[in-house]
């Protein structure tokens, strides 16, 4: 192993596999995907630079496939649709979409970093342009919020529901090719924001999507749970794997900007995500949220790069 010392005020060594220790790991090829359209710039955006300075493309031995470069953000509330930015994230969408196309033409393993979870729909567009596929999604939210419940108009509280054709045609139906998922496709594992949704007003999850929340995980065991979800999904032409960090226990995790108490602990996460990236169905992961600024000694990026890491072995 290499090992990659602590940023200072971390305790101890971080350790980090590097190539020569990840056995049959995909071909991955990193996209960095810096939008924050769907949130607001906070720091979001510096997720890929964090990670890859943690050390996470030496860690999969993957190719850097580029960056797709949002366009400005525009902080005012769009009236027609009630969201933030949506003609910019419905262009991101298209770009992002494209750039992971062109990995997927070259036989690679796509891996997204964010950004902010609106990112999902542009990845999830360039897998419907090739027909079914099924998501994975794995957040401490469900984020299936609709404009008028979602205080701040943010596309990162609704790109579950806009995936599966539910909100403004603009974004839930992008290049006509709405839904990018159809909700028995989809599992979502780990949520544990029932309370606060419900409170909030949010439209309830549909009968047909496979809801796996906390609690449920918990019960089953985080490999069951995993294993469930993979079998639910392997049919058709395999499935994306979506990770909002603030899935992690806010006491691993709390450089997001939405925090709540709970999640999932590390040794879960890897368990599941090793689980779904392991399988063959697997065609595409990103992860998103994590929030650089609020992690000031790396420690936190180290950690999650291990993790990642760890998680791509097969």
């Amino acid at each position: 192993m290499r090992r990659m010392r602590a940023p200072a005020g971390a305790a101890g060594l971080t350790e980090v596999p590097d190539v020569r220790d990840v056995r049959d790991v995909r071909d991955v090829a990193i996209i960095e995907a810096p939008s924050v359209l769907g949130l607001r710039p906070t720091g979001v955006e510096e997720l890929p630079q964090a990670l890859l300075g943690a050390g996470l493309a030496e860690g999969l031995g993957a190719m850097r496939a580029g960056r797709v470069v949002p366009p400005a953000y525009d902080p005012r509330r769009d009236p027609g649709t009630g969201v933030l930015n949506p003609d910019g994230i419905a262009a991101y969408s298209v770009a992002l979409a494209d750039a992971v196309g062109g990995v997927l033409d070259r036989d690679r393993f796509p891996v997204i970093l964010g950004g902010d979870c609106s990112v999902l729909l542009g990845s999830l567009l360039a897998l419907r342009r090739r027909g079914r596929h099924g998501l994975l999604f794995l957040d401490g939210h469900t984020d299936f919020y609709q404009p008028a419940a979602e205080p701040a108009g943010e596309v990162a509280s609704m790109e579950l529901a806009l995936a599966t054709g539910r909100g403004p045609a603009v974004l839930a139906d992008l290049e006509g090719r709405g839904p990018l998922v159809r909700d028995e496709d989809v599992v979502a594992l780990g949520f544990r924001d029932t309370q606060e949704s419900t409170t909030a007003g949010m439209q309830p999850l549909p009968a047909g999507l496979l809801a796996m929340d906390l609690d449920r995980v918990r019960v089953l065991g985080a490999g069951e749970a995993a294993r469930r979800a993979v079998a639910l999904l392997t049919g058709g032409g395999g499935y994306w794997v979506h990770l909002d960090a603030d899935v992690l226990d806010d006491e691993v995790m709390p450089a997001v900007d939405y925090r709540q108490p709970g999640g999932l602990t590390w040794r879960e996460l890897e368990t599941v995500l090793r689980t779904a990236l392991s399988a063959p169905g697997a065609v595409g992961f990103d992860v998103a949220i994590f929030n650089p600024r609020l992690d000031p000694d790396g420690a936190v990026a180290a950690r999650l790069t291990e993790c990642l890491v760890r998680a791509f072995r097969a």
